[in-house]
């Protein structure tokens, strides 16, 4: 068993996970011109999965048995997690502006808070459920620009929203559904499974884009540095990263790093891609993370002083 890392690496760890995830979306909106979205979610999950084959195919061999009776399970977290999430995002930046989609999102806990109470019955308090209404409304603000009475030509674009929503929905679900997965298959060995199995499924799109779309991803440097960065920093390095600050402060000191990917990827929008934020965005951001403070701070010190008080 490793020595425990020292906690300012730890959390260094933890940072550098949610720079590379941020970068992953800002870069994803800046190729989206010359590199195919599908082609971007395939190649990247290819390189992953053949970096982290040696090491996980021990553990699947050595694991068989469990992964044959989970099989359901992983195939649901594979969908979810690996062939869903990261394509949808970048099927929406392919019409939003990076802004938009990070800012869209980071209502992920919100979501997930809502899942958990819908599909495993878990209380809400009415801290929580203001903090959600609290959050939606900045997705409102985002969504219309800030001018409601003009929605109908807000949805131009809506497609672009769909996706990324429908991408929130994806992880909210592989968030919460992540406590089924087979507790004695080691984490390389589950991400790696989930790698092998979300890059199978997404293949079929892929051929489609390529062979009847038409749509081809040219081998120039730039879209091969991308796939590289994605499936290296945006994929490997990020897990084992997080994993590790995980391991060592436990998930609820950790949990509020996660927070820090729209806040790299809005600062990274602005520098490298020239985005601007414009006064709905300061309006929707600050629904959304007041919302999610409320709901993830302030109304889980409430459910724990109202546990205490009731032992």
């Amino acid at each position: 068993m490793s020595a425990p890392t020292p906690p300012r690496v730890a959390y260094l760890l933890l940072i550098l996970s949610t720079f590379f995830w941020g970068g992953n979306f800002v870069l994803s909106r800046a190729v989206h011109a010359d590199m195919p979205p599908l082609a971007l979610a395939f190649w990247r999950w290819v390189l992953a999965l053949v970096v982290i084959l040696p090491f996980a195919w021990p553990q699947w061999k050595r694991h068989r048995l469990l992964i044959m009776q989970y099989w359901k399970v992983l195939l649901a977290l594979s969908v979810l997690g690996i062939a869903n999430f990261n394509t949808f995002v970048y099927l929406g930046l392919q019409t939003q502006p990076a802004t938009n989609g990070l800012l869209l999102l980071s209502i992920g806990p919100i979501v997930i808070l809502a899942l958990s109470r819908l599909i495993f019955k878990e209380s809400i308090n009415v801290v929580q459920m203001l903090g959600m209404m609290i959050s939606l409304l900045g997705v409102g603000v985002i969504v219309t620009q800030g001018q409601p009475g003009q929605l109908a030509q807000q949805f131009e674009h809506a497609d672009g929203y769909g996706w990324i929503l429908a991408a929130v929905v994806s992880w909210a679900l592989y968030s919460v559904l992540l406590r089924l997965r087979p507790a004695g298959l080691p984490g390389i060995g589950l991400f790696g499974l989930t790698v092998l199995i979300g890059a199978i499924v997404l293949a079929p799109f892929y051929a489609y884009e390529h062979w009847v779309q038409q749509r081809h991803m040219a081998l120039t440097a730039v879209n091969l540095l991308s796939i590289g960065y994605v499936g290296i920093f945006a994929s490997i390095l990020a897990f084992m990263f997080w994993n590790r600050g995980v391991a060592d402060l436990g998930p609820a000191r950790a949990g509020y790093v996660i927070h820090l990917i729209p806040v790299w990827g809005l600062l990274l929008a602005t520098g490298f891609l020239g985005e601007q934020l414009m006064a709905y965005h300061w309006m929707g951001m600050c629904c959304i993370f007041g919302g999610i403070w409320l709901a993830t701070v302030r109304g889980r010190a409430r459910s724990g002083s109202r546990v205490l008080k009731s032992a």
